[in-house]
């Protein structure tokens, strides 16, 4: 049995408390350089396309080495994707106090409509969504586990939690949510490009009240034709 001194234990505390620290300093250099590099390909990939962006200009914009992005990603479609559900997390974060905070639907649904204004205003955003869109579409069976980031992109671009967020979603079966929260995302893709495209006759104002419009018709059980249905 080995007897420890009180100065022994003092260096093993010492090393050990050295040894925690510099992983967690490693830990958040490693973070720090995650960040890093999403940021800047979300600045090459708005700025020259999905297809067109090269690995070596978002590591360069980083400051960052070509080693550094595959020491942290895969190739361009998982860097992409983690941008994807970086935004989609931020935005469930941001949306769900928001709408639990209200009583009515009218309220929510208004309150939905003006959130989803303002991710249509985020050029960056919308043109990255867009963008890896059309190369999914254009590339289905490039590989295996594109089709795989594609099948799950659909599913979170759908935002599937709207169920829990407006209560009226949850008396329609799982099918009748997900068409639901197509049709919004896919108006909402819509929106920003004609908004993109022609911004002086397009504007916020003309956006947000077409986004409403959809939001409405979708969200409370489509009026017009349970009105049909009684004539």
């Amino acid at each position: 049995m080995i007897i420890l001194d009180g100065i022994e234990r003092t260096m093993i505390r010492q090393a050990v408390a050295e040894r925690r620290d510099e992983s967690l300093h490693k830990q958040r250099r490693a973070m720090l350089t995650r960040r890093q590099l999403l940021r800047a390909a979300r600045a090459v990939f708005a700025r020259d396309g999905f297809e067109h962006a090269r690995i070596e200009e978002i590591a360069s914009k980083a400051g960052k080495t070509r080693g550094a992005f595959y020491d942290n990603f895969n190739d361009k479609e998982d860097v992409f994707f983690a941008i994807f559900e970086e935004n989609i997390n931020r935005g469930l974060a941001e949306l769900k106090p928001l709408l639990a905070g209200l009583t009515s639907q009218a309220q929510r649904v208004e309150a939905l409509g003006q959130f989803l204004s303002e991710l249509t205003r985020d050029r960056e955003r919308m043109l990255l969504n867009l963008e890896f869109k059309l190369y999914s579409i254009r590339h289905p069976r490039k590989r295996k586990r594109l089709a795989v980031l594609y099948s799950a992109m659909k599913l979170r671009g759908s935002i599937p939690e709207l169920n829990m967020l407006l209560p009226q979603m949850k008396a329609k079966n799982a099918k009748a949510q997900l068409c639901d929260s197509l049709a919004i995302c896919g108006v909402l893709d819509g929106l920003a490009l004609s908004h993109f495209f022609n911004p002086e006759t397009f504007d916020d104002r003309e956006l947000e009240h077409h986004l409403n419009l959809c939001l409405r018709q979708t969200l409370s059980g489509c009026p017009d034709k349970k009105t049909k249905r009684k004539k």
